[in-house]
């Protein structure tokens, strides 16, 4: 029997042995023990008693403040090679032997025990350390989110064979005092690769989750990265823009369809890591949307080439008497509305063309109108009613996030009052309330073909909803914590979530499984992007941070240099996936040479430890606005770059 040598087993082995049979009983229904189970009892004598001293020894408060040390020194005088992965040990055995103290009611001990070697523990935990200090006795383990967390998951630690050999030795020497190797067996996985020992910029790339780095398994499923075929749209063979085109600069045409005959002819390429198309269903494009396709690949046409020679131009829109009560905003893919949501619960659309924002006509008028005409919508709205913003009334509590459809007619919104709304851009009302969530929705996503969307909310789920579906089509459970932000891949099977557990996971929309978990946050992650081809996915976080991550893999492919000063909130990649702009609390906007990145990353060379030099060529350009922290990035179809701030007054 696997558990023979157990607290429980020697504990009734020794009722058996004093035949207090009453206890025993007792015990044993408590313990589920059956009748074969408790004739097998066969612990030697020399057993009971170790297993009854490793008890005592735990329950004894002297005990761990030694152990720790022993750990520190152990650690400390390793060889490099194993010396950095090994350091990973020390905050969970930390964490365990404090909630250790507190489990055996020694609360002085352990406030001690935290004072003393709390300040030693890596920057990126003190947040969480400062959590757990409240806890003073055991009652309170229970009500505190991080002490349940380490109470019921194991923490998972990556060490070489050298590093593993190294600590299962030291162990073997600690005999005598077995509070490590208990809290090892119980509440640390320990994950042996092949290999050398990593370095410390390696062991630093993917450190910083709650639980530790995510195990070699949890990241060999394989994802379908690659983009869907396009549907071949009749549509753009004679675009009426360029012919008019003809007429005004007869010499320049010859070259611009020149240029968008390649862009046609990019379009049929299947690649080899997409995903079969009817992998999940897709809805197929009304009428109407083909021709917004056509115009986006028009525009597609005319778009500027960007690279660290030819930066875009930024057009910056600043909500000015927002104060702190602007939230989000959102611009739509052909670039000309934009949405705001406010802490007041309502949402504000502004066109950003001169065409204005036309409502529909009334019931009576509407039955008038000839339903066979092609012209059908344009004569739905109505000729006198036209506003450059409309306001739209109906959460209940502060609006987190808006998001256009890639087709412009509709909107959605999250809310603190836990539900997700859909708002008709004809009719400028609300059309449906999902609910489903039952904490504060943070963030809402369409998928990049439309129908499906995602929603990412405080009670640590995200969910994937269908337009037509009152209920969640999926739940994405793992995340520690709040799930803070959410993003479609390209290509609509997958969607990315990142958390204020330090984590971005990859989950399939198909299964609902978790396909990648990836690690090396030091902060809560607030926004994510996945590049144009599919493969990479950025992140940026509470600290400043931007980290690039390899889907293929799950591994980080390069930590950004440290340049902002304060969280990360927007992030885009050009149209054509040359360069990624990030948008900060500090106020600035910054251009990264994301070619050279994944360069750089293909070369197996760590961008957190490259040279100054390197770390300039990087960084294209930071452009600073007046006092406006950033609310969202846009790149156009034309590859011009919309910034969205609100202005905070003269600091």
């Amino acid at each position: 029997m696997g558990e023979k040598s157990t607290p429980l087993l020697a504990v009734l082995q020794l009722l058996k042995k004093y035949n207090l049979k009453g206890t025993e009983e007792i015990l044993r229904k408590e313990a589920n023990l059956g009748d074969t189970e408790f004739q097998n009892l066969d612990l030697p004598e020399v057993e009971i008693a170790n297993i009854l001293s490793v008890h005592h020894t735990e329950s004894d408060p002297f005990t761990y403040e030694h152990a720790y040390d022993c750990l520190k020194k152990f650690i400390e005088n390793s060889l490099d090679i194993c010396k950095y992965e090994l350091s990973t040990l020390l905050y969970p055995v930390f964490v365990h032997m404090y909630l250790s103290l507190i489990l055996y009611d020694h609360n002085e001990h352990a406030a001690k025990f935290l004072e003393r070697f709390g300040q030693e523990q890596e920057d990126y935990y003190q947040d969480d350390l400062q959590q757990l200090s409240i806890v003073k006795a055991k009652e309170q383990i229970k009500g505190n989110e991080l002490a349940e967390i380490y109470s019921t998951n194991k923490f998972d630690v990556q060490l070489s064979r050298d590093a593993s050999s190294q600590l299962k030795r030291f162990l073997h020497e600690q005999k005598s005092s077995p509070v490590i190797i208990n809290i090892i067996n119980n509440h640390i996985l320990i994950d042996i690769h092949d290999g050398p020992g990593r370095t410390q910029a390696q062991v630093k790339a993917t450190a910083g989750g709650i639980l530790g780095e995510a195990s070699r398994n949890e990241n060999r499923a394989k994802v379908y990265y690659g983009l869907l075929k396009e549907p071949y749209i009749e549509v753009l063979a004679t675009p009426p823009e360029d012919e008019e085109e003809v007429e005004e600069t007869p010499d320049k045409p010859k070259k611009k369809k020149a240029k968008k005959d390649n862009v046609f002819m990019k379009k049929p390429k299947v690649d080899p890591n997409a995903p079969p198309t009817d992998r999940i269903p897709l809805p197929e494009l009304k009428e109407t949307d083909k021709i917004e396709k056509g115009k986006a690949l028009r525009e597609a046409s005319k778009r500027v080439q960007l690279g660290p020679e030819t930066l875009p131009s930024i057009c910056f829109y600043t909500l000015l008497n927002s104060g702190h009560t602007a939230l989000c905003a959102d611009i739509c893919d052909d670039s000309s509305l934009l949405a705001v949501g406010f802490n007041t619960s309502t949402i504000k659309v502004w066109t950003l063309t001169s065409v204005r924002l036309r409502g529909m006509k009334s019931v009576d008028k509407l039955q008038d109108i000839d339903k066979e005409a092609g012209d059908v919508l344009v004569r739905m709205m109505e000729e006198k009613d036209r506003d450059t913003c409309r306001t739209l009334f109906g959460h209940s509590g502060p609006v987190y996030k808006v998001a256009f459809d890639p087709f412009k007619t509709l909107l959605l919104s999250c809310s603190e009052d836990s539900t997700i709304r859909l708002w008709s851009l004809q009719c400028w009302t609300c059309v449906v309330v999902y609910r489903g969530h039952v904490w504060p929705v943070w963030d809402v996503r369409w998928s990049p073909h439309g129908h499906y969307f995602a929603s990412a909310s405080h009670d640590r789920t995200a969910r994937l909803w269908a337009t037509d579906h009152h209920q969640p089509l999926r739940f994405f459970s793992g995340h520690l914590s709040d799930v803070d932000c959410v993003q479609f891949h390209p290509n609509s099977n997958y969607v990315a979530t990142g958390s204020s557990d330090r984590t971005v996971r990859l989950w399939d929309c198909l299964t609902g499984t978790q396909l990648r978990l990836m690690t090396g946050h030091k902060r809560p992650i607030l926004t994510l992007s996945f590049s144009v081809c599919g493969r990479w996915l950025a992140s940026g976080g509470g600290g400043g941070e931007v980290v690039i991550w390899d889907l293929s893999s799950g591994a980080p492919a390069a930590h950004l240099p440290l340049h902002h000063t304060a969280p990360v909130t927007a992030l885009a990649f050009s149209r054509d996936g040359a360069l990624l702009a990030s948008g900060s609390l500090d106020c600035t906007i910054k251009l990264w040479d994301f070619a050279l990145i994944t360069d750089e990353s293909a070369n197996d060379e760590n961008i957190a430890s490259s040279s100054p030099a390197k770390e300039e060529k990087i960084l294209l350009r930071s452009f600073a606005t007046k006092n406006s922290p950033l609310k969202n990035l846009h790149f156009t179809r034309r590859n011009l770059l919309l910034a969205v701030g609100s202005y905070e007054g003269s600091s």
